[in-house]
């Protein structure tokens, strides 16, 4: 394929997208809503043709009627200071490949046909954090009206609004059986997109199941085609430790095999999305001390958990010493100095692969029984910063040691680098909102409220209301994941800005590599959409007309994509349909 370098002026195409949008503001959802009390009569088909076929909807866009046919020897033309970017680069010929998948097309131009990409970045910034701008504008449009060539353009200010809008682009492509061929309909298209929230995460148990590096790869592909942008790794719990950590290099006997584990390189190839060669490189790379950071096309940061106090019985098959007795395998024994050592080991450890400023260190259901407390003591840690807690020794009463315990844990997670931020569940709020650092981000998953409460003293909030989005819940179907609100009960301004986003959590129990994505897809799509889309764009009355068709066009562009998605409107997630039909009504 030809790419060539071009440098438009960007302030003139700002102009014209902004003059655009002052002009013409009305959304497709809104025009169904008015098709669809306007007239009794209006068909299904007249409903559905109506929509923006676009998931998740973008902030503001506009279309025409025309349609555009698409070159199949498309090309990318970049400018500015990150246009040049192998990032870009590399994801315009994946898009580029999901865009002609059926292969040669007779491609017989239109009156109009687009030839050429036009991706301008701003920024030659490649840090992918929290925060990192996913905004984008795209233009579909003939290049004047005496022209029989179109462009499409895209302009973002990060490479990883370039992708965000390559993303939105190949979702307006659509292959025509008749004519074997490429075209966008509802020509001109303008777009200027952004999300509503910076952090929109799903969450993968490896513990309860073990799922191989490629298997993760695919679903965090996946996640990029819902424009998801973190995966928050669920790596170890009670019942497996499968990472290795050279710093204590027998905690991964408490795998469940010697085969279900992940290597140092199996981890920098989950969390830069790199293939096995580039994998080598960076091996070659380390030896060599010149180690760099490499990403490749899907913007998705991954946020490791390593979850302590409790759910860490599968720490003592390696040592021993970690439990509190024979009988009592967790939580941790925290009345020994090696217990403490091992925990910033692996911090240690996990920093040198994980970049992501998010480091989520649990602290959720702390199991006690029978026991008593010793204490305050004083520990060390290796970069000289001392803390005071209280020691808990064997198992613990609930109302006498649980507080203690969970303490003492919020102290052990300080020495973490300045620029990084604990992450907690709910409970370690819950318990001691007075005793948290002021830095720490809450995880709401029990129930409704919490993020209220949590923004109202000043900490940030993740929600992830089990109620509606834990996927392992089967009986949550689409429409409860959708109206799912994060900013629920939070009206002042300032606050919601403290709600960082959601996650949906595909907790591993009853999920394995058979039925892990079609358990994940459809339903965490209609999360993505609430934590990307205007709230008040899709908080329409009849969302079976607004969202539900659009929804299982989805469902079916990710089946023709590889991600075997289940039906939308099962009443159990993740089962087959009960019949013949259309992908597309069921």
């Amino acid at each position: 394929m030809a790419a060539d370098s071009a440098t438009p002026n960007p302030s003139h195409l700002l102009i014209c997208i902004y003059t655009v949008f002052v002009c013409i503001s009305v959304s497709a959802v809104v025009h169904a809503q008015t098709l669809s009390l306007g007239s009794k009569h209006n068909s299904t088909s007249q409903l559905k043709d109506s929509l923006v076929y676009l998931w998740p909807l973008p902030a503001e866009y506009t279309f025409g009627n025309g349609t555009l046919s698409v070159d199949p020897d498309l090309s990318l033309a970049v400018g500015g200071n990150g246009g040049n970017s192998a990032i870009v680069r590399d994801a315009f010929e994946r898009y580029r490949a999901i865009i002609f998948k059926h292969g040669p097309s007779n491609f017989r131009p239109m009156k109009s046909h687009i030839s050429k990409v036009r991706v301008v970045v701003h920024s030659d910034n490649e840090e992918l954090q929290l925060g990192t701008d996913e905004s984008y504008s795209l233009i579909v449009a003939e290049s004047d009206d005496r022209s029989i060539i179109a462009e499409a353009t895209i302009e973002a200010n990060s490479v990883y609004g370039a992708l965000r809008g390559l993303e939105t682009f190949s979702q307006l492509c659509t292959y025509d059986y008749e004519t074997k061929s490429i075209h966008i309909y509802k020509a001109p298209w303008y777009v200027r997109d952004r999300p509503r929230f910076a952090f929109r995460g799903l969450l993968l148990d490896t513990s309860r199941h073990y799922y191989p590096v490629d298997v993760i790869k695919q679903i965090i592909e996946s996640m990029s085609y819902a424009k998801l942008n973190v995966l928050h790794w669920h790596i170890i719990d009670e019942e497996s430790f499968p990472l290795e950590v050279p710093t204590y290099p027998k905690l991964w006997k408490g795998a469940y095999s010697k085969w279900e584990r992940y290597t140092i390189e199996d981890a920098d190839e989950i969390v830069n999305l790199l293939s096995m060669s580039t994998c080598c490189q960076i091996v070659k790379l380390r030896q060599e001390k010149r180690l760099r950071r490499l990403r490749f096309t899907d913007c998705i940061n991954v946020m490791a958990e390593v979850d302590v106090p409790g759910h860490a019985e599968s720490w003592g098959a390696g040592y021993p010493d970690l439990w509190p007795s024979a009988s009592c395998r967790e939580p941790l024994d925290v009345s020994k100095n090696f217990t403490f050592d091992l925990i910033a080991g692996i911090l240690t450890d996990m920093r040198k692969i994980f970049p992501f400023e998010l480091f989520h260190l649990g602290g959720d259901e702390v199991h006690t029984g029978r026991g008593h407390i010793v204490g305050p003591q004083l520990h060390m840690f290796s970069n000289g910063m001392c803390v005071t807690f209280n020691i808990l020794h064997g198992c613990y009463e609930p109302k006498t040691g649980v507080k203690s315990l969970e303490v003492h844990v919020l102290y052990i997670l300080f020495p973490m680098q300045a620029s990084r931020s604990q992450h907690d569940w709910e409970e370690t709020f819950n318990a001691f909102p007075t005793k948290l650092n002021p830095r720490t981000v809450v995880h709401n998953w029990l129930g409704g409220g919490v993020c209220p409460k949590a923004v109202g003293q000043g900490f940030r909030c993740i929600f992830s209301n089990q109620g509606f989005w834990y996927l392992d819940h089967l009986d949550v179907q689409w429409d409860g994941v959708y109206n799912a609100e994060p900013l629920e009960g939070i009206s002042d301004v300032s606050e919601q800005q403290l709600v960082l986003g959601g996650e949906v959590c595909m907790w591993g129990e009853t999920t394995d590599p058979s039925v892990v994505q079609q358990t994940i897809w459809p339903r965490a799509a209609a999360a993505a959409e609430r934590l990307w889309s205007k709230r008040e764009a899709i908080a329409t009355r009849n969302i079976n007309i607004t969202a539900l068709p659009r929804l299982e066009y989805f469902r079916c562009l990710l089946t023709r994509r590889g991600v075997p998605a289940a039906p939308v409107t099962n009443f159990y997630a993740r089962s087959p349909p009960s019949g013949p039909g259309s992908c597309y009504e069921q």
